[in-house]
Formats: C-alpha cells, structure tokens, sequence
C-alpha cells in the first residue's frame, strides 16, 4: 500500500510539474494561413463606397446619423485620415484577403491585403495600463471549447446582448481602446466607447474546402441605438497567390 501511494505521489507531482500548453500549442483548429473574403451579401456596401447618408442596416442614432451626414473624402484625404474605415470594427467586411499567422505563442496575427492593416489577438494578455487607442484597439482573444455561449460585456463592464446561435465558436475576440473611425467607407461612425465583439467559427466542407465565419458585434452607446451584427465568410487558400497589399483609401 505504501508503494502504491508513493508511485500515485510520484505521478501526481509530475502532472503537476508538466507545463501548460501555450495558446498556440492547445489551439483547437488551425487558423494560420491566406484566406479570402467571399462577398454574398451586402454587396453594394462592401464592394464600392456607398454615396454619403446611405446607412442603411447600421443602427445609428440621431447623433451617429448627423456625424455621418458630415462625412467628406476630400477632408479625410487632406487630413490623412484615409484609414479610419480600416479600423477593427469594419477592417474584417472589406473585401481582400487576410494572412493569418502566429507573432509568438500567445498572439496570433492578422494582416490584411486590404489597406495593409496587422491586428494583434493577445491570449492571456490584458491591455497594459497606458494603452493608446488605435485604429485596431487593443484585442483580447480567447479559444472557445465549451459550446456555450461567451457572456459578452459592454464598454461598461455590464452585460450586453450576445448575437443569435453564439455557441461552440472556435475563437473568441474582445477588442477596446479603440479610436474613433468609421464603421463603413461613407462615414458611419463608431465613437472612442465603441467595442468590438468577434466570434470565429471554422468549418471544412467534404471536398476539403476550409471556412472562417466571423461574426461581428459593435457595441457603441455613443452613436448606435443596438449593438451592429455582421457576419463575414472567409475561404482558405492554398498560397499567396493574388496577395496584393495596397494602401487605405477613402473613396
């Protein structure tokens, strides 16, 4: 008996000295590598900048609706600012392809083709206390196992409505310290207090066919009346074949 809880010691102790697998390491699904966006829906949007006050399907409120109203591609040209439609909140809906690899073991990286942009998801990784707001904030990610459904939070702390059929997604992403840009290339806006919820599904079909369906929750009490609900659908590529990095434009 003495030898039997020697050796139940023994191994016990050496599960327990065994180090945790990083996020890289106990990823679920393999997410690295090109992929392209595949445009069925809200085309008039996404494939050609829609004419000023068109907003149509963006919950925007009286105020989100006249800031909009102001918008002006010459000034954003004049100003530089021709990136604000590639921040988080609308980078993942322009049509291109995204690189998807990993920086270290605890951030995954993703680079867009499509104004030339890099996002950071940071596993584990809280944003430091001095963190700048960007364009592409400040996201946390974690990979989602349990098939129930992630409890969202708003920019408050408080909870906030989760999208419909939210269970078993592969990855889940919270992006803050954002700042203010447009939610598309006609000037939509989404304020400093905005948040980014993201949920990213994978699938491969039976020919071999691998899927990303990113689904996108903006949570903005400045200048959206209800949280703003996109999904977007990715197909891996075997290589970087037709990856052409190109610069942010306004118009």
């Amino acid at each position: 008996m003495t030898r039997i809880i020697l050796g139940w010691l023994l191994t016990s102790a050496v599960f327990a000295q065994s180090p945790a697998k990083t996020p890289k390491e106990g990823a679920p699904v393999d997410l690295t590598g090109y992929w392209v966006s595949i445009v069925t829906e809200d085309w008039r949007w996404r494939m050609v900048t829609p004419p000023r006050g068109d907003f149509a399907s963006i919950p925007l409120n009286a105020e989100g609706r006249r800031v909009g109203q102001t918008w002006d591609p010459a000034k954003v040209e004049a100003a530089g600012e021709q990136c604000r439609a590639y921040a988080a909140p609308a980078l993942m809906r322009i049509p291109g392809r995204i690189h998807i690899t990993w920086q270290d073991d605890r951030t995954l990286r993703i680079d867009t083709d499509a104004g030339t942009q890099t996002r950071l998801l940071h596993f584990g990784v809280p944003p430091p206390a001095e963190t700048a707001q960007s364009f592409q904030g400040y996201s946390q990610a974690n990979w989602e196992r349990s098939g129930k459904a992630p409890q969202m939070v708003n920019v408050n702390g408080l909870p906030a409505a989760a999208p419909p059929a939210v269970a078993g997604h592969s990855l889940e992403v919270v992006t803050t310290h954002l700042r203010p840009g447009y939610l598309r290339r006609n000037g939509p806006p989404f304020s400093a207090n905005a948040q980014l919820n993201e949920y990213f599904d994978y699938h491969s079909e039976p020919d071999g066919a691998e899927w990303i369906t990113i689904t996108s929750v903006v949570h903005d009490p400045t200048y959206l009346l209800t949280n703003f609900v996109t999904t977007t659908d990715f197909r891996k590529q075997p290589d970087a074949t037709n990856w052409y990095p190109t610069a942010c434009i306004a118009r």
